[in-house]
């Protein structure tokens, strides 16, 4: 059959692209345009094998085996289909099981069945050799692609690269048209200002006795460094308490101040700023918790045409960032009330979401592969985002709301 068909090793992809461009091979330092990359791939395959191309095979290990958003996006993707293999965790150190294995039974299928003339593999594992040794048995020219080495050298298997027919490199150039280093001036720095970040990460915890800290932005107006806040009230000997307030901690330090402060140090409105998935945080001793039994969850207000309309859109048009995620619940949830005036009753509870909404939200949330355990700890800037682009929709759409006509 006269058609080509590429194979696409995905960790080796952008492990040695993020080598390349960003000096490690964490793909954490890069940023993918994935359509640019398989329009990439499908327009050098066809010219360099004088071949039409039959499809894409997108191959990469996900915990549990669990699309991440980047797979949903690329198989919904014209000629594209993805091929998932487990992502373990190991001595610290993350690694693809079950992805040589599919390759390699791809590529003997493809051969044995005659469903195309030449395979475009783009991978460095030596473990492939026997399935390409058998593919070109069956008549299937074999073209092995690399990805330009950041020191120079092959970063392939020398037996891969002797048994190839073809041999060509990605270089620096073709990469960078898809391809992008990340910029990362500080440790894990928001994309962009975030005030209610800032405002919950810069809140005490119990440990520092209730005393406030003050709101020291940080560059641009990102989140300051909770470390560096802490580092003022905590004696340097004492052993350092958790990095980011979880929505446990902000409970216990709300509980933790019996009597109210003195008016010349009010306890930052941060400490109080969250719910959690099991419930309300204490607001305090004799304050009322307001009434939410009134509020719709997302769920309610969504018809069956709608449900299939946001998966699709899920699928295709979001990108799975923290603050996004936010921001599209939250603007899916204005758009359907039928009563505008929940709306407002919403925005009274600020900065708490309603526990039925928080909890909607977060499993939401979670379809994006957020709040996944990372490095064995559940990631509490991720919930922070999530809640904050939220809040922030809300405060666009309310204020709208009340603008006056004309403006």
């Amino acid at each position: 059959m006269d058609r080509c068909v590429v194979l696409v090793d995905a960790g080796y992809l952008l492990g040695a692209a993020a080598s390349l461009l960003a000096g490690e091979p964490s793909r954490s330092r890069i940023t993918v345009d994935h359509a640019a990359v398989v329009a990439g791939l499908r327009e050098r395959a066809e010219l360099e094998t004088g071949q039409p191309l039959l499809r894409i095979y997108w191959f990469d290990g996900a915990p549990d085996r669990v699309p991440q958003p980047e797979h949903r996006r690329l198989r919904v993707m014209p000629r594209v289909t993805v091929r998932l293999g487990a992502l373990t965790r190991t001595d610290g150190r993350w690694a693809q099981k079950g992805v040589d294995a599919a390759m390699h039974a791809e590529l003997s299928e493809l051969a044995r069945n005659r469903a195309c003339s030449d395979v475009v593999l783009v991978t460095g594992d030596g473990d492939l050799l026997p399935g390409m040794m058998s593919a070109k048995e069956h008549g299937v020219a074999v073209h092995l692609w690399a990805v330009q080495a950041a020191d120079g050298d092959y970063n392939q298997s020398e037996d891969l690269v002797a048994e190839a027919d073809e041999r060509r490199v990605l270089d620096r150039e073709w990469i960078t048209a898809a391809i992008r280093a990340r910029e990362i001036p500080g440790a894990c720095p928001p994309p962009g200002p975030r005030p209610e970040i800032a405002a919950i990460l810069s809140a005490p915890l119990p440990e520092t006795g209730g005393a406030a800290h003050e709101d020291r932005p940080g560059k641009n107006g990102a989140a300051p460094e909770p470390a560096a806040a802490e580092s003022t009230h905590r004696d340097k000997s004492a052993p350092p308490g958790p990095a980011v307030p979880t929505p446990k901690d902000l409970a216990d330090l709300g509980r933790s101040h019996a009597a109210p402060p003195p008016a010349a140090q009010p306890v930052p409105s941060a400490t109080l700023r969250w719910s959690s998935e099991k419930g309300w945080t204490d607001r305090g001793p004799g304050a009322d918790l307001p009434d939410t039994s009134g509020l719709p969850t997302l769920a309610q207000l969504t018809s069956a045409e709608q449900r299939w309309a946001d998966r699709e859109d899920d699928i295709t048009a979001v990108s799975g960032d923290p603050y996004e995620v936010g921001q599209v619940f939250a603007r899916r949830w204005i758009a359907r009330l039928t009563d505008t005036g929940q709306l407002q009753q919403l925005s009274t509870h600020y900065p708490r979401v309603p526990h039925r909404i928080d909890g909607e939200l977060l499993r939401y949330a979670a379809r994006f592969g957020l709040l996944a355990h990372k490095d064995d700890q559940i990631d509490e800037h991720d919930r922070y985002a999530i809640r904050a682009g939220f809040w922030r929709e809300v405060d666009a759409r309310a204020v709208a709301e009340h603008a006056p006509a004309g403006e």
